[in-house]
């Protein structure tokens, strides 16, 4: 258990206190919040990295936090006043902080070498070649940083795993800084993210819990002091939850998969309410009231994407066969195979209401990031869909409010890859619909509900079809304009 007031720090931590005790002076005297000056380095400055570092620089401005990235383009991404990732109120919390105590470089052994903390929240995608490929997590980033850091720590260090990563990483880590001569003592902690692209910046601002996993021993609970220190200025203690690193490792991907296998078991009933004429939504509402079930995540869509959800539950998938489980295994794999099963069957709907070919006919196709709120687009549905169009050698037309157009083709057509003459992107939601045979919304983007659809109606070949992916929009007043519209569930 946490205690109110922090230990007095041991040992190989109690520099903290000794070599940057000037910076006390920076620290309200009536703080209510243990002070332990110091420096925190984040390896990674993508979606969690960049995000996670700003709020902790704005809520602690005696800590110097600095992101570092080997990626030169996205640093200075995070230096102009465009920043690389899209979250409500990003901005705002970067401008405040960025220059006084939050600092963004490409000087990744130099920010390490300086630093008391390191964060390491780097890319842990799945993995595409070898030995678990399609399921296991590809970890060679996480080692490249930890030889790196166990190159350059001649202090100690407390290194702080917050990229997704499956069940006993930490060891690989501790195993590779032991195995380099002159590395200083560094204690290994897990700290998983539980944000939600769109609401970050409000995730971070009031987190449901902070997670912290680490070692059951003197040295390891210190370091958990000392990183519940840091949250501790503006997350309540209660909220602060501790356990062994094995546990908060293992709480990501299963938080991941519960949420996963919500999406996708409302999503099958959906199938199953469009051929019974029940209504998805109203079956959702019913069951959310229920106090054990509850309301949230009961949605039914095209399918989640994201970088997170498939990517953990196929982890999962892949660590219950290695551990010799394999109908828990089967049972997991499941929730995946609804979620492609969901994308296939939006786009087979369109195709086979526009009387079973969509050959040269214009779909617009609204929304391409993977949820609203976001510019990110990794396992975005519309990605399937738009696929899935373009090889029915439909003329597919995209607009997205916040990703740019040379990201939309790539994800479609590959990378390096020649662009396929059908797909096209538009710059407003009008242009993508003018002159299109059916629309598909894809992304809940706020605006789509509230667009002109007796004037995008008129502008549209008769019969006009409309695929509300999101369950966003009347459909009753779109069939009242003359729409054929159709919803998931409905």
């Amino acid at each position: 258990m946490l205690r109110n007031v922090l230990p007095r720090v041991p040992g190989w931590l109690g520099k903290y206190c000794l070599e940057k005790s000037h910076l006390a002076s920076t620290v309200p005297s009536d703080s209510h919040h243990p002070f332990i000056p110091m420096k925190i380095c984040c390896v990674g400055a993508g979606y969690v990295g960049g995000p996670t570092m700003s709020m902790i620089a704005r809520k602690a401005p005696d800590i110097q936090v600095t992101v570092v990235d080997l990626n030169e383009r996205r640093i200075a991404a995070w230096n102009s006043d465009v920043l690389p990732v899209y979250e409500p109120g990003l901005d705002e919390v970067v401008r405040e902080a960025r220059g006084r105590n939050l600092f963004f470089s490409t000087d990744v052994k130099g920010a390490i070498a300086e630093a008391d903390i390191v964060f390491v929240s780097v890319n842990t995608p799945t993995k595409t070649y070898g030995v678990g490929a399609g399921r296991a997590a590809d970890l060679r980033y996480i080692e490249s940083v930890a030889r790196t850091i166990a190159e350059v720590a001649k202090t100690p260090k407390i290194i702080v795993e917050k990229s997704t990563i499956p069940v006993r990483t930490a060891s690989t880590i501790q195993e590779i800084l032991a195995a380099y001569p002159g590395t200083a003592k560094c204690q290994v902690l897990s700290n998983p993210e539980f944000l939600a692209e769109g609401t970050a910046i409000a995730d971070l601002e009031k987190p449901d819990r902070v997670l912290i996993g680490g070692e059951r021993t003197p040295e390891g609970e210190a370091a958990i002091e000392t990183l519940a220190s840091v949250y501790g200025r503006w997350v309540p203690r209660e909220r602060i939850i501790t356990t062994n690193l094995w546990s908060s490792e293992l709480s990501k991907l299963v938080a991941n998969a519960f949420l996963a296998q919500r999406i996708s078991s409302i999503n099958a009933i959906s199938a199953l309410c469009e051929a019974t004429e029940a209504d998805v939504d109203e079956v959702a509402n019913a069951i959310g009231k229920d106090s054990r079930i509850g309301p949230k995540f009961l949605k039914a869509s095209v399918g989640f994407g994201g970088s997170c959800f498939q990517k953990d539950v196929l982890n999962l998938v892949y660590l219950c066969e290695h551990f010799g489980l394999p109908e828990v295994a089967t049972y997991w794999e499941g929730v995946i195979k609804i979620n492609d099963w969901q994308k296939r069957r939006f786009a087979a709907k369109i195709v086979r209401s526009l009387f079973n070919t969509v050959a040269d006919k214009r779909i617009a196709v609204l929304g391409f990031a993977f949820k609203k709120d976001t510019n990110d687009t990794r396992e975005s549905a519309a990605i399937n869909v738009c696929r899935d169009l373009l090889t029915e050698h439909a003329n597919v037309v995209v607009y997205d409010p916040k990703v740019p157009a040379d990201e939309i083709i790539a994800d479609v057509c590959g990378r390096g890859v020649s662009p396929n003459p059908r797909l096209s992107v538009a710059k407003t939601a009008y242009e993508a619909c003018a002159g299109a045979h059916a629309i598909a919304i894809v992304t809940e983007w706020d605006e789509f509900k509230t667009l002109d659809y007796e004037k995008i109606y008129a502008g549209m070949p008769k019969p006009a079809f409309l695929f509300d992916g999101r369950n966003i929009t009347d459909l009753a007043k779109l069939r009242a304009i003359g729409f054929r519209a159709r919803g998931i569930g409905k």
